[in-house]
């Protein structure tokens, strides 16, 4: 017969569930969710003047023709499948209340946390620590979770190859930076719209043009802190939210919020995994010892009853 689980066994069997699971288990082996970053002073990054930029189109041209993409020499209108670059023009009135007309270079932001590659399951987005996010095709299963993540709405996928999954984006021309040369977008740009560095220096380039010209830019570099910051920067004499800019991102990375949950989420497991345990064995103890003297003395009852019947007959 089982032996009655008292309420102190019941607690001292949710603590040691609790702390078997949490020394046993790292919280690294059992949810790494933190997606590989990159270090914030030391990555490559592009900083792009949109007061400079005349909508030439060289660098999306530039892009196409560096990857050998269909319509190579066909300005591209929307970023998909075969352009990883492309000029967008906006109207829109300045810091000084002048209708201008601002040409916003789109590509990947190529964010320093990047919740693309938190949200690939096989690490086919990958942050390459020095800025570029980049995409490793022979690894992509085509589950598309990093369009849904990106906070840009970068990531193309080509539905044209069912059968071999493929995303399309901007890699900050990385197999160019490993050979020593500039992007190739920033390479083409003939007004130095773009300008490419260190993304520390880039910033303090940034500050120090809004400090000279304070009538003229937005005191905002756009990618500094969004998301967690991003190593394509942006300024601008135009508020950034009249240009198609997203409004109201998190300082945060997407990926920090989901660690704040996966790094709680083991400890939650541990204690409702010790207090289902220690509730079934509560449920299935055996009888109480008071319940096996009231069960005993109705078997003594029942037994004299019995007794005193076969004598009176």
């Amino acid at each position: 017969m089982m032996n009655r689980l008292t309420r102190r066994d019941f607690l001292k069997t949710l603590g040691a569930g609790v702390a078997a699971l949490t020394t046993t288990c790292s919280l690294a082996d059992l949810f790494p969710a933190r997606a590989g970053e990159a270090s914030e002073g030391q990555t490559w990054g592009i900083l792009i003047d949109l007061t400079r930029c005349t909508g030439c189109d060289s660098c999306s041209l530039a892009c196409k023709q560096e990857y050998s993409l269909p319509n190579a020499d066909i300005v591209p209108r929307a970023l998909d499948n075969n352009s990883y670059t492309v000029v967008q023009a906006y109207q829109a009135a300045n810091t000084r209340g002048e209708i201008v007309t601002r040409y916003v270079k789109r590509q990947c932001m190529h964010c320093l946390n990047a919740a693309c590659v938190s949200a690939c399951p096989a690490a086919a987005m990958h942050n390459s620590g020095e800025g570029p996010v980049i995409y490793r095709a022979s690894r992509c299963l085509g589950c598309r979770y990093c369009e849904v993540a990106c906070p840009f709405g970068i990531p193309r996928f080509d539905w044209d190859e069912g059968l071999m999954p493929r995303i399309s984006k901007c890699w900050l021309c990385f197999d160019r930076l490993e050979r020593g040369r500039l992007p190739a977008c920033v390479e083409a740009c003939p007004t130095g719209a773009l300008q490419f560095g260190r993304r520390d220096d880039l910033l303090a380039e940034a500050h120090g043009k809004i400090a000279s010209n304070p009538d003229i830019y937005v005191n905002h570099v756009f990618g500094e802190f969004e998301v967690g910051g991003t190593s394509m920067l942006y300024l601008s004499d135009v508020p950034f939210e009249r240009l198609g800019f997203p409004v109201g991102l998190p300082n945060t990375a997407p990926p920090e919020e989901t660690e704040k949950i996966m790094v709680t989420l083991p400890y939650v497991i541990g204690g409702m995994t010790a207090f289902m345990t220690g509730t079934a064995l509560y449920t299935h103890r055996g009888p109480s010892k008071s319940a096996e003297v009231h069960e005993g003395s109705q078997n003594a009852a029942m037994v004299s009853a019995s007794t005193t019947d076969e004598q009176e007959g």
